[in-house]
């Protein structure tokens, strides 16, 4: 019998392409149940203080309008650690845009209606929602997200900037950013015989399942969220935010179905934003380029009610080799909504930092900013000594240069003009972290001669469901169409979640252990007529890895053109160049790829959320006044990768591909608007105004 042609590695459109464009996969707002009622937020008009008084028998005679939760009349949680999940529990406001209260009507738009008239009586008091550099309540957290060190140091820093003939000091910032991924947080609950089920968009299902659990005193087992379809999350989703709480806790009080869905106004306040942040870098190095000494401290705020301390400082610990190396992270809590994970927390605006602060450097020593990441590429990771499980960046840098064509570059800034243009490239190296978590999955030999693979993995959009579908058919070596992958239901057991690029490599390796053991079970053997099922946990298969540095790499470039009378910046090209191990489907690793650089793109260029410090909200929360990326702002942009095989990382061979194409490629594009005009920009956005 003639084997079927590898899966792994080979162009599968996504399985699940189909439903998605006819409209048949339904996502967490569209499921239809017999008394389904619906919750909409009223949300606090001040930035701190107490709820005094709220009216709630206006509402309540409102049309439809079902009932009114709030401080007074919600049931009571038990903490589980996220302070912004305690909803409706006291009458404090930590931050404007809190929810204050739940209007729960027949319709969404009764709902609405009924939230938007609640009036609401507050004692304001002040409050601070501005991060500044020297703001007096700075302090370092215990440790950066999500388990990093805050602080590292090898070597004598200052010695060695005193030391260096050439000096980079120079302070570099990014905005808060959003996430605004298409499908807004909606959840939908009910309680059958003491059992909760949740219909929910998120990330990471048995998370969300095991916070629930906590939050209304259940056993894990008593709870059930299921996420199949996910219309974007970029981390927004990767862990519960009110809606979550807020549906089952309606849900118990009313006794029927509750759903909750944000508006997009809402999603600006409650479900998390990129932190953001005041880096100042020291590079210190001979006349030769290499670094003698490089100093990195991230400024960043956080919430009053949870502590989010992102990994800024992060990239510097790993990309370039220095015998005196320290890095900071400082905080502090503000008056504002909880920062998350937004696509590369850390990685993102860290390498924006020290990617710009090295084209600083390649300048002032004359050096190509190619060449001068070429000679300071490590042996060891920087700050810990570990050695690399494997590590391309000098191959990724000299493929991406013979890409883009940088060996026609001329160095000097602000003489390419064409037209009114001006014309500029430039470039940065990216890194991101390769890791696994521990998941389990089950894998069954059905009668019919199929298989049914069950995982608690989510597919934002990533083309997850297809990647797993391809991976378990190689392991048992039957053809894509004989095999069945079923994900997003805790039930199926604990799982990663869909975040830091480790979905397709934990969940991969959970996979292919359980069909591995399918397949040695049922070798000679025919299939039970009830069918056969195994179920896999990796935990000890993860704990038992050795201590390496396990990092994707990567190199961006790019072409921008500056119209200097109006300050408009273009990008006409982008091109990205990876190493990220073992690719398992090129079309969606290079949709993923293509995705970070287009955020990176608006990173760079469009985003910036702006606060008014005087009423503490957020002055564009809305599509039409954050603005990311459309059609007309991506011209052309390539991604690439190089054959990468490492058998030290897990059995797929993955590292992950969601992230690292928005790590550098902001620096990249700064670093191109230096080229074209000679003005550095330290700022992002790098607005018109700028």
């Amino acid at each position: 019998m003639t084997a079927p042609p590898r899966a792994v590695g080979a162009a599968v459109t996504r399985l699940e392409g189909r439903l998605k464009v006819t409209g048949a996969a339904r996502y967490a707002a569209e499921h239809p149940l017999p008394g389904l009622a619906h919750g909409a937020a009223a949300t606090a008009t001040i930035a701190r203080g107490r709820i005094i008084a709220l009216d709630t028998a206006a509402v309540l005679a409102m049309p439809g309008v079902i009932a009114v939760l709030h401080h007074g009349s919600a049931p009571r949680l038990v903490d589980a650690g996220q302070g912004d999940l305690m909803l409706f529990q006291d009458d404090r406001v930590p931050y404007r845009g809190a929810a204050v209260a739940l209007v729960v009507a027949q319709t969404p738009e009764q709902a609405r209606a009924g939230a938007d008239v609640l009036r609401v009586e507050y004692a304001e008091e002040p409050h601070d929602v501005v991060l500044t550099a020297d703001h007096p309540r700075l302090y370092a957290p215990d440790h950066v997200n999500p388990t990093y060190p805050t602080d590292t140091a090898t070597g004598d820093v200052e010695a060695g900037l005193t030391a260096a003939a050439v000096v980079v000091d120079a302070t570099y910032s990014t905005p808060t950013e959003q996430n605004s991924p298409m499908e807004p947080h909606s959840s939908t609950a009910w309680w059958t015989d003491g059992r909760l089920t949740v219909i929910d968009s998120n990330q990471g299902s048995s998370l969300v399942r095991d916070t629930l659990a906590t939050l209304f005193a259940l056993d894990p087992d008593a709870v059930r969220v299921v996420s199949e379809h996910v219309g974007g999350a970029f981390g927004v989703k990767g862990r519960p935010w009110p809606p979550v709480v807020l549906a089952p806790m309606a849900a118990r009080q009313l006794n029927r179905p509750v759903r909750v869905t944000l508006t997009r106004q809402q999603m600006f306040a409650l479900v998390g934003y990129r932190t953001p942040t005041i880096q100042r870098v020291r590079l210190g190095a001979d006349r030769d380029g290499r670094l003698i000494a490089l100093d990195h401290l991230a400024c960043e705020q956080t919430s009053t009610v949870v502590e989010f301390a992102e990994q800024t400082c992060v990239p510097s610990r790993v990309m370039y080799a220095t015998p005196n190396l320290r890095t900071r992270h400082r905080l502090v809590a503000l008056d504002v909504p909880s920062p998350h994970w937004m696509r590369a927390p850390g990685e993102a605006p860290g390498s924006f930092a020290l990617e710009s602060a090295m084209d600083e450097l390649a300048q002032a020593c004359g050096i190509d900013p190619v060449e001068l990441r070429v000679r300071n590429e490590p042996t060891v990771e920087p700050a810990g000594g570990l050695p690399f499980v494997s590590r391309n960046l000098v191959r990724c840098l000299h493929e991406g240069a013979a890409r883009f064509g940088w060996s026609e570059r001329d160095p000097r800034p602000g003489i390419r003009r064409d037209g009114r243009w001006l014309r500029g490239t430039g470039m940065a190296a990216a890194n991101y972290p390769a890791r696994s978590r521990p998941s389990t999955a089950s894998a069954t030999a059905e009668p019919d001669g199929r298989y049914t693979v069950r995982i608690t993995a989510s597919d934002l959009g990533t083309g997850a469901r297809t990647a797993l579908t391809q991976i378990a058919a190689d392991e048992l070596g039957t053809p894509l169409e004989q095999v069945r992958v079923l994900i997003g239901d805790s039930d199926f057991g604990a799982a990663q979640i869909a975040g830091g690029s480790m979905g397709t490599a934990s969940w991969g390796w959970a996979v292919v252990k359980a069909v591995r053991e399918l397949r040695d079970r049922l070798a000679g053997s025919a299939v039970p007529a009830d069918g056969l099922t195994v179920r896999a946990d990796t935990t000890s298969d993860i704990e038992a890895l050795p201590a390496v540095s396990r990092h994707a790499f990567g190199a961006h470039f790019a072409e921008v053109v500056v119209d200097p009378a109006s300050g408009e910046v273009r990008v006409p090209r982008l091109l990205g160049v990876y190493g990220v191990g073992r690719v398992v489907n090129p079309i969606t690793a290079r949709s993923q790829l293509i995705g970070g650089m287009t955020m990176g793109l608006g990173m760079a260029l469009l985003e910036e959320a702006v606060v008014d410090p005087q009423f503490g909200d957020y002055a564009n929360h809305d599509l039409a006044g954050y603005h990311v990326p459309a059609n007309a702002d991506v011209r052309s942009i390539e991604a690439h990768w190089i054959d990468e095989e490492d058998d030290g990382l897990n059995p797929t061979g993955v590292k992950g591909v969601g992230e690292i194409g928005i790590v550098g490629t902001a620096a990249a594009i700064a670093n191109a608007v230096w080229h074209a005009t000679g003005v550095r920009h330290r700022d992002l956005p790098i607005r018109p105004g700028r």
